[in-house]
């Protein structure tokens, strides 16, 4: 992914955020309005001293004469409800900004989080097994969130800083444009400064995120893997791996934070040349006679206004440059499209039928093929079985057939349907998969076999749990098909987690039903059980079982042997053990009834 800049990724950002664009203008409005209020006081406690000083004068004259309001004491009385009032709708102003950026910031938060996680469900299979999982949950949950805490406070920050920069210059302006002309002179190094450090920080906190995103992947790894660390006695090396992870995290850390926190008293320097360059100056001219007493302690006041929030701009840089980085890795996964293309035959529903894979040729990678030329047909309602050694392609006919990759050459189609043509979610759902590699959901057995459907059928329940025999050990717990097996399924064992997952398939209704090494941990009794159900299991649908036990498939209507990227035999069991070929080796191999 190319890397960018904290405002190329702010602009990218902000085109993201365009459906927000005018809660965001409200929310700028209620932010600058407070922060008039919030200045004003200082300007009526500089009017209200000069009222008193003046008192004696009967020259004295000011705008509150002019506004028809004659006497100290009245003039003073109009300040002090001028002044309560002003408060008033300072924190009025107040609480809607502060609801206003809340609101806002909970909202991107929340759907940037779901476009994001749908963004990545859409994604290819290719994608995901080039990323770390532990990363892509560290972009949804934590680069989201830093970029929510950027918008709860440091937009609003950035703003009022602006405003009361550009308010208070105008103030000093037209009581002493020599006064006001001094007090911005630091203004454009502070600004420089800001921009060395912004540069600085941004690669810096960048390798932060990145860090991040390791250090969450191991962790979730770790956890994933947890009974085989404790199985090999491993704790110590993945508490050192984790450690120099952590370490690493820490380092880059460190470097950014030693960097931004060095911005403070830079930039205090800068406050300090102001406040005292407006104190001195402003001392002689009041003593001049040039400026009035109350124009000079205002002057002082908003001078401390004025540049004291610029001490506050690193913790909002700090912040920026973080959220910048967060949001460029969030973006980054909103920008990558899937390759696999949606079909436009939405109307196919012929997914009971032949299968055929016609001169496919696939390689995961430039170097190697894993088909060659690939042909072969499954009829409509064959029980087909798939045979071949460990790596030969097997789980790959599975991967083409659901379109989780397309081949390089070829064409699979159903009936006389290219399956490229097809709506992916259709021809998925007419796919009932079965893996060795059996994945359930933290929840109840009933929610596992009915997913993804939200509707209960009971009578339905039933009978793909006696098909897949789960109902032998569902029957037998407390809870039955209300018992919780815990993240993974972890409460089950190898063999009721495979006969879940069969079920599962089975409440499906698919017209394809594809066996993965599906009863690779059940016993042999229950697979011979499962094989007796086959008939009922394929009744009305294709299915195609890829076994290593070749008595899972003995029963097949027909036996494809792969090897070499291709089919090197096919037939019914009886038949190619007759022909003598690999099929036959295999199988004697696996009866005893040959010594290596």
């Amino acid at each position: 992914m190319k890397n960018r800049t904290s405002f190329g990724s702010f602009l990218r950002f902000f085109k993201y955020a365009k459906k927000w664009r005018l809660k965001i203008l409200l929310a700028t409005i209620y932010s600058i309005i407070n922060k008039i209020f919030d200045i004003a006081p200082e300007i009526l406690l500089g009017i209200a001293v000069d009222v008193v000083v003046g008192f004696a004068n009967p020259d004295y004259y000011n705008f509150l004469d002019w506004l028809g309001f004659h006497g100290a004491k009245q003039q003073v009385i109009i300040l002090a409800f001028s002044t309560f009032g002003i408060w008033v709708f300072e924190s009025i102003f107040q609480y809607l900004y502060m609801i206003t950026w809340r609101n806002i910031a909970q909202s991107i938060e929340h759907e940037m989080r779901l476009d994001a996680y749908k963004n990545v469900q859409n994604l290819d299979a290719e994608w995901f097994e080039s990323q770390k999982l532990g990363n892509i949950a560290s972009i949804l949950n934590d680069d989201v969130n830093q970029l929510e805490r950027f918008l709860n406070n440091g937009a609003n920050e950035i703003i009022q800083i602006t405003v009361s920069s550009v308010f208070i210059s105008l103030v000093f302006l037209y009581i002493s444009p020599l006064i006001g002309i001094i007090l911005t002179l630091p203004i454009p190094l502070i600004l420089l400064i800001s921009m060395f450090f912004q540069k600085n920080l941004s690669p810096r906190y960048s390798k932060v995120r990145e860090s991040v995103g390791a250090l969450s992947s191991s962790i979730f790894n770790n956890l994933l893997g947890i009974i085989t660390i404790k199985s090999f006695a491993s704790e110590d090396k993945e508490n050192n791996r984790l450690n120099t992870l952590s370490h690493e995290y820490l380092n880059k850390n460190k470097k950014a934070i030693s960097l931004s926190s060095a911005f403070v008293p830079v930039v205090r320097m800068g406050v300090l040349s102001g406040f005292l360059a407006t104190m001195v100056l402003g001392s002689l001219k009041t003593m001049n006679g040039e400026i009035m007493p109350g124009s000079f302690a205002m002057l002082l006041f908003l001078s401390q206004r004025f540049l004291w929030p610029f001490t506050r701009l690193g913790e909002t840089v700090d912040l920026f440059e973080r959220s910048m980085a967060s949001a460029k890795r969030i973006l980054d996964i909103l920008d990558v499209r899937p390759i696999i293309k949606n079909g436009s035959n939405i109307d196919f529903t012929e997914y009971y039928n032949d299968i055929i894979f016609k001169n496919v040729s696939f390689s995961y990678n430039q170097e190697s093929n894993v088909f060659n030329n690939l042909n072969f047909k499954i009829k409509k309602g064959q029980f087909a079985g798939i045979v071949g050694s460990t790596g030969i392609g097997k789980t790959s006919l599975v991967k083409l057939l659901l379109r989780l990759y397309d081949p390089q050459k070829g064409d699979i189609f159903i009936g006389n349907e290219n399956i490229k043509n097809l709506e992916l979610q259709k021809l998925r759902k007419n796919i009932g998969l079965v893996s060795q590699d059996t994945y359930l959901f933290d929840g109840s057995i009933m929610e596992n076999i009915i997913y993804p459907d939200n509707n209960i059928d009971l009578k339905k329940v039933e009978i793909v749990s006696k098909l897949s025999q789960a109902s032998e050990f569902i029957e037998n717990l407390p809870h039955k098909f209300d018992t919780l097996i815990g993240e993974r399924g972890i409460k089950l064992s190898g063999g009721q987690k495979q006969r879940l997952a069969i079920a599962r398939a089975l409440y499906k209704n698919p017209s394809i039903l594809i066996f993965d090494e599906a009863t690779s941990s059940v016993d042999n009794n229950t697979e011979f059980l499962i094989q007796k159900s086959m008939k009922d299991i394929c009744k009305n649908r294709t299915a195609i079982v890829i076994a290593h036990r070749l008595s899972t498939i003995r029963k097949a209507d027909i036996i494809f042997i792969l090897d070499n990227g291709c089919v090197q035999e096919k037939g019914t069991h009886d038949e190619l053990l007759l022909k003598n070929g690999l099929y036959k080796k295999l199988w004697d191999i696996q009866t005893g009834n040959t010594v290596n």
